[in-house]
């Protein structure tokens, strides 16, 4: 059994990643546990295996006492210095008690602890492996699909898939080869459980990183992503570098950079901005590609603002379903009503009216209001004093 025990060993440290000493403490404590079951459940005993030899020992540890009360715990002062003179109360002794068909029982026995204590060291392993990959891409093979999940094979576990985190435009078969980003790892009672997605925002971002070196080296900065996965997306970026163009280097020579990055989308489209601290600028780029005329931001909320353009770019700017307008207010983190000049100088007439009839009601309810002896009062006053200005004339 050595020889084949220490094999086993080296082959599943080699094959599995688990080393050695996990493999020994969990054999330990499965013989201990047989032995135990099969030889005594009172006894204290300790199971040591030679990793040399492959050798499998059992030892009872007796304490040293004055007078023994349990045999099978305890050794009296006496027949412990018989064995050696040092030995004091309250020191402990072990005494080999391997049985010789020991190794049958124990293989029989350990065999499903030492199973299920491997793949709680394979599931580690495993788990902390792919947690590192946690916010990051993979590359992954489709394997199975049924109601709830697509399982993707990523090389020593399968992650799911889910129906939100797949693009509306794509179907997936068995051996398609997908990146995919991994948005959380778990580790639960079945395992460690890995989801991934494909319609996530930060696939972008790690998509960018890959394709475009100054986006992996910091020197582009992706500052917001907005994704409506499959069908359009806005990435706003910046520079910091004055002297490089943040848009131009990521559509990159005749649009090769972000072409790379669509193909892999299956053809979702890219609308690339430049981010701006002002954010009158930035919402106007937001709305690339109509043209703006004005942005006006409400002075009681300034997260919510209004955009003229022209009326013949309102459907541009607006987009179909509403996209283009949804998507920069995505990007933009502001509440965006588009407008037209021509509802603009409507409104700003309207509004003109408004605020005159609102003041002339206004002081119409004032005029209402006022006392009319008071009135009168002052008028006789005023008279009187009109009076003898002009006596005095006279």
């Amino acid at each position: 059994m050595s020889k084949e025990m220490l094999n086993a060993l080296d082959t599943l440290e080699a094959e599995k990643g688990i080393s050695k000493e996990i493999v020994i403490d969990a054999l330990e404590a499965a013989l201990v546990s047989a032995y135990k079951r099969h030889y005594g459940q009172s006894q204290n005993v300790e199971v040591e295996f030679n990793e040399k030899k492959g050798d499998i020992h059992v030892y009872a540890v007796k304490e040293v006492t004055e007078e023994v009360m349990d045999s099978q715990l305890e050794v009296s002062l006496k027949d412990a210095m018989e064995i050696n003179p040092a030995y004091e109360i309250g020191d402990t002794i072990r005494f080999e008690v391997t049985p010789k068909d020991f190794g049958r029982i124990a293989a029989q026995t350990a065999k499903q602890v030492i199973l299920q204590r491997v793949r709680e060291a394979e599931r580690s392993i495993i788990y902390n492996e792919y947690s590192a990959y946690e916010k990051d891409i993979m590359q992954g093979v489709v394997e199975r699909q049924d109601n709830r999940y697509i399982y993707v094979n990523l090389g020593k576990i399968e992650a799911v898939l889910s129906k939100q985190d797949q693009m509306p435009n794509e179907h997936y078969k068995p051996h398609d080869r997908i990146k995919v980003y991994v948005s959380r790892v778990e580790n639960t009672s079945k395992g460690p459980q890995v989801f991934v997605s494909r319609s996530h925002p930060d696939l972008l971002r790690r998509l960018f990183e890959q394709e475009i070196p100054e986006v992996y080296d910091g020197i582009v900065e992706i500052v917001s992503i907005a994704r409506e996965a499959g069908d359009r997306a806005k990435v706003a970026v910046r520079s910091t570098d004055p002297n490089i163009d943040p848009v131009g280097t990521c559509v990159g020579p005749k649009g090769q950079r972000v072409q790379a990055i669509v193909n892999e989308l299956k053809g979702e489209n890219m609308d690339i901005v430049e981010w701006n601290e002002d954010p009158a600028v930035f919402i106007a780029n937001s709305l690339n590609p109509a043209q703006v005329e004005d942005v006006i931001f409400d002075i009681n909320n300034p997260k919510v603002c209004t955009v003229v353009v022209p009326d013949y770019q309102l459907s541009l700017a607006i987009g179909k379903r509403g996209q283009n307008a949804r998507l920069a207010a995505k990007l933009t983190a502001h509440k965006i009503d588009i407008k037209s000049e021509s509802d603009m100088e409507e409104f700003y007439a309207n509004y003109d009216e408004a605020e005159v009839e609102e003041l002339e009601s206004v002081t119409t309810e004032i005029e209402d209001q006022e006392d009319t002896s008071d009135v009168e009062e002052t008028t006789t006053v005023v008279t009187d004093e009109i009076q003898d200005v002009a006596s005095e004339e006279e």
